[in-house]
């Protein structure tokens, strides 16, 4: 696709880049003055869009017009978007690169050079959903019993779903800190390390490459002996078509591939400029806005359209504008900010709507927090959460290694456009549809507990409400001891010195990286408050029983890698292991003197942990109060030795010349945390960048053709050519009347793409599963329907195959139909064959909201293949509505308050509907039944797109014609 679309109305806004005279771009801050000065970062990014790809036809003046006008005209009109480039994961990609492949063999039939059919923008597919755990090693052997647990035993062979003793991975060394071979004890009974599948080859202790861990190469070998078809398709695609980059299986998902790999921030092509974006399969593409990449999540044949040089058609969007001021408290983690913002927009009212961020707090966000609020989307419902590229974006990509040169092309770019934000400039902000204000300087550190994670106590007032919790009668919170029992001290002899225990005394200590706390920055936060500390002289008393469980290697990796994880050891924060341990229960005992300590006075005990639970005594038994903290929360309480203290006013300890030490003394400030971010990051992403350039050496050792045509195997049930373009020919052919349907469905409400399409499971009984039988598979080699979605026997087989379908022909949930010219009662499919054979076309009949739920590919492409000419329904979900078009498929609805029950329709009716040759968007048609009765319906083709796709039979063979 040529950038300087030759003809376009916009061609004398194109201008050479200051100081790079030979880079040229659409100047469109020069289209609009003032209007596009006050237009939504997001917004601009949408009206170059439409000012570069403005043909006239697909994008036509007049939409660029309109979000030019966006503030009269959001929430009124569609308008056209052509991202720049397409993610695609394997589930959702192998169905658009066989279509693409089968209409390179169409063109070839038709007398066109199959060598044109080439996706229309970047496209990268990344092979990360088929892995499949067939082989496992647990870290935590023993079973949940709070208190401890018997060390680890040695099991058998390794052998499918059992789990496996931990091979030694490394040799000895002098400066081991931990018998990585033994799965014994690294720091005191009871901790023991062990490798388990997915870890970076480090030894946790020795931090050495080791040999991979025999879990993941058994497993990887399973992936690719059980999924080599879709492998080599994927690798032939890579080697024969245009624009296509395939992520070979072991190298990342794709959101993190995306994100640290795929991004542009500013495309050049024939050093023509503009502005990077993204449409992607994964849910997670949202992540991307964080670096000013406008992007997010859409269905299979949404991106298929979009890689057929077809725009995505969206309702110009209402932009929520999200003030961030102030600064946050010192004590907040990356964490803390992005669930106080999740909260906010949850509460604001966002769904459906953009979100941009503005204001002097956007500054004191990295990256990392703005892709993990960006991420955060689904929970708080909009589209997307944009950050306009800044200084903070500019110097997080240096250090991922974008080079100074591509570097200052890109800043004098996006300042050329207006797309940079800055702190300094003098110019005024966007106009926003609302408005909501975020002060960071409100956003204060919290911990859960001391029963319940839903109880939340901000740090500022631990010391308060765990007296409050004394003094309660026992229940959610209260331990209802009595106010002269409140201060009692019980001395204990332990390693050969003498410790007080009293009420809020720590014992157990345990920083875990799951969920929220995989971040980074919180995991690096306590590693530097942990060196700060040791540097200050700051101890933890022996018997508080401290662990540090990553949730990955890569967390050690990056301790590792920034210097912070001997600190951590030094306060007794050894790697026990990956794997859910403390919060699971899987505790080791507490020394024996301190549980006799704290039964004989009737101590209430705590345990802080960064994990998810803390049920009472879930830890250990006689460990009745239970904390969630951050991750360096949890090592400044450590320190502590009790929850019953004021940071703000009292000490941690005292240091090595007797001075008291706060914790504001030794807690990392953010700038701190950033330089330490950088240098890790800088490291991740260059393993990250080695790692996609020599690929893996099952990948490059798999062989594939490079045949212009792919060689279709005819005994494939993974891959097949599907028959969409049968009936292709140079010319279109005017629409068809569709005479004497018969019902094929008769449905009801809310008929989901999953009732249409199924993704799951192929039951035994089903069509689908008779085929794959019929072809010498067993019942366990089925796969599932979106591993098999590329080959159309099997969709097609399992279309309308969901066991909740309610049919009214039938009456109860089940995937069935009547064939009315034999009565009989079939399989959905069986029954549609049946048609097809007798030359009867077929329609669908439904009520409100046809086509509700997740975009799926094939809940269009499957009825499309059934022989499903039309759908009659109340009304639909929009984007569903748009793919039936898309493939072919007339969208009619019933007018206002009319229904099959209203026009007293059976559906045991044939139906003909008379499609005049010159269709017009919204036009009435009229349908005829064999009984006699006549009523109009209206065609639900809403602008001029819409009709020449349908008349061309979809948007596949409109794209293919215009190769012959």
């Amino acid at each position: 696709m040529d950038p300087a679309r030759p003809g376009s109305p916009y061609q004398p806004v194109i201008e050479a880049l200051e100081n790079y005279p030979q880079k040229k771009f659409y100047n469109v801050s020069k289209l609009g003055g003032a209007k596009y000065d006050t237009l939504p970062y997001s917004i601009r990014v949408l009206f170059e869009s439409s000012v570069r790809n403005c043909d006239g036809f697909l994008v036509k003046e007049t939409d660029a017009t309109n979000i030019l006008d966006w503030k009269t005209k959001q929430n009124n009109v569609e308008v056209p978007f052509c991202p720049a480039r397409v993610v695609l994961q394997d589930f959702t990609g192998i169905p658009a690169m066989v279509d693409f492949a089968a209409m390179r063999e169409a063109v070839r039939n038709a007398g066109g050079d199959p060598a044109k059919v080439n996706p229309a923008c970047p496209t990268d597919l990344t092979v990360d959903h088929s892995l499949q755990i067939d082989f496992s090693k647990c870290a935590i052997q023993n079973a949940p019993n709070p208190g401890g647990g018997d060390a680890q035993k040695p099991v058998a062979k390794l052998s499918l779903l059992k789990v496996q003793p931990r091979k030694a991975p490394c040799r000895s060394q002098a400066s081991c800190r931990g018998p990585c071979g033994s799965g014994e004890a690294a720091r005191s009974p009871g901790h023991f390390s062990a490798q388990i599948e997915n870890t970076p080859i480090l030894c946790p202790f020795h931090l050495q490459p080791v040999p991979e861990p025999e879990t993941v190469l058994k497993n990887q070998e399973m992936e690719f002996g059980r999924n080599r078809e879709r492998l080599q398709f994927f690798k032939w695609s890579s080697k024969v078509f245009k624009n296509v980059s395939i992520i070979p299986p072991e190298t990342g998902m794709a959101h993190q591939v995306n994100l640290e790999y795929l991004s542009r921030v500013v495309f050049e092509v024939k050093d023509f400029l503009y502005p990077d974006s993204v449409v992607g399969t994964d849910s997670h593409t949202t992540m991307v806005n964080g670096l000013g990449i406008l992007g997010w999540g859409v269905g299979g044949i949404e991106t298929e359209a979009v890689m057929l040089g077809m725009p995505l058609t969206l309702t110009l969007p209402e932009v929520v504008g999200c003030e961030l001021t102030g600064t946050a408290s010192p004590l907040a983690t990356s964490i803390d900010i992005v669930v106080s913002i999740t909260k906010h927009l949850k509460q604001a009212d966002v769904a459906g709507k953009f979100v941009e961020f503005f204001g002097s707090g956007v500054s004191q966000l990295s990256v990392a927090d703005r892709t993990t609020i960006a991420n955060m989307c689904p929970e708080y419902g909009a589209i997307l959460s944009f950050f306009p590229v800044d200084n903070v974006t500019l110097k997080h990509l240096k250090h991922t290694g974008f080079d100074k040169a591509r570097l200052e092309v890109m800043e004098a770019y996006l300042k050329a456009v207006k797309l940079f934000r800055s702190d300094e400039s003098s110019s005024r902000e966007p106009e926003y549809s609302q408005i909501v204000q975020i002060s960071l300087s409100s956003i204060i550190p919290y911990v859960s507990g001391p029963k319940r994670s839903q109880d939340r106590v901000a740090v500022n007032n631990m010391k308060s409400d765990f007296q409050a919790c004394l003094n309660e009668k026992s229940g959610v919170k209260g331990f209802q001891i009595a106010v002269e029992k409140q201060n009692d001290i019980v001395p204990v002899q332990y390693e050969g010195n003498e410790y007080k225990l009293s009420h809020g005394c720590i014992v157990i200590a345990a920083v875990i990286s799951c969920t929220n706390n995989c971040n980074p920055s919180v995991m690096l936060a306590a590693g530097l408050l942990a060196k700060k500390a040791v540097e200050a002289g700051l101890v933890v008393k022996p018997y508080i029983r401290t662990s540090l469980s990553p949730g990955s290697g890569m967390v050690t990796h990056y301790l590792s890698s920034s210097g912070v994880l001997p600190y951590l050891s030094k306060l007794g924060f050894e790697v026990v292991g990956y794997g859910c341990s403390t919060c699971v229960g899987n505790t080791a005992p507490l020394p024996e003197a301190i549980r006799n300590a704290i039964k004989q006075g009737d101590i209430i005990a705590c345990g802080v942990l960064s994990g998810t639970k803390n049920f009472e005594g879930r830890l250990c038994d006689c460990v009745r109060a239970n904390y969630l903290a951050s991750p360096p929360l949890v090592v400044a309480y450590a320190i502590a030795g009790t929850v019953r203290i004021d940071f703000e006013t009292e000490p941690l300890g005292t240091g090595f010349n007797g001075e008291n030490i706060y914790l504001r003394d030794i807690w990392p400030t953010r700038k701190e945390l950033h330089a330490v971010e950088e240098c890790v990051i800088s490291a991740m992403f260059k393993e990250l960048k080695e790692k996609m350039e020599k690929g893996n050496k099952r990948w490059n050792l798999l062989e594939a053709p490079e045949s212009t045509l792919f060689p279709w195997d005819l005994k494939s049930t993974y891959v097949r050519c599907p028959s969409f373009f049968d009936k292709l020919a140079k010319e279109p052919v005017s629409p068809q009347p569709i005479e004497n349907a018969h019902v094929l469905l008769y449905l009801g409400d809310s008929v989901t793409t999953d009732h249409i399409s199924p993704a799951g499971s192929i039951a035994r009984s089903s069509a689908a599963a008779k085929y794959l039988t019929n072809r010498g598979l067993t019942p366990r080699e089925f796969n599932s329907y979106g591993a098999r979605r590329g080959n159309d026997a099997v969709m097609t087989r399992g279309t309308f195959a969901n066991i909740k379908l309610l049919n009214k022909f039938i009456g109860k949930p089940a995937p069935k139909t009547v064939h009315f010219p034999s009565g009989q009662t079939l399989d959905v499919f069986e029954a549609a064959e049946l048609y097809q054979k007798e030359g009867i076309p077929v329609i669908i009949l439904a009520g409100k909201k046809y086509g509700l739920g997740s975009s799926r590919d094939w809940a269009a492409k499957g009825p499309f293949l059934l022989g499903v000419k039309a759908v009659l329904a109340e009304s639909y979900e929009k984007v569903h509505k748009s793919q039936l078009i898309g493939i072919g498929i007339a969208p009619l609805q019933f007018l206002p308050g009319e229904n099959p029950s209203t026009l007293g329709l059976t559906g045991r009716e044939q139906f003909s509907i008379l499609l005049p040759s010159e269709l017009s968007p919204g036009m009435t048609l009229d349908i005829k039944t064999s009984t006699g009765k006549v009523f109009s319906v209206i065609a639900l083709f809403e602008n001029d797109i819409e009709i020449t796709l349908y008349k061309y039979g979809g948007s596949l063979n409109f794209v293919a014609r215009r190769c012959l």
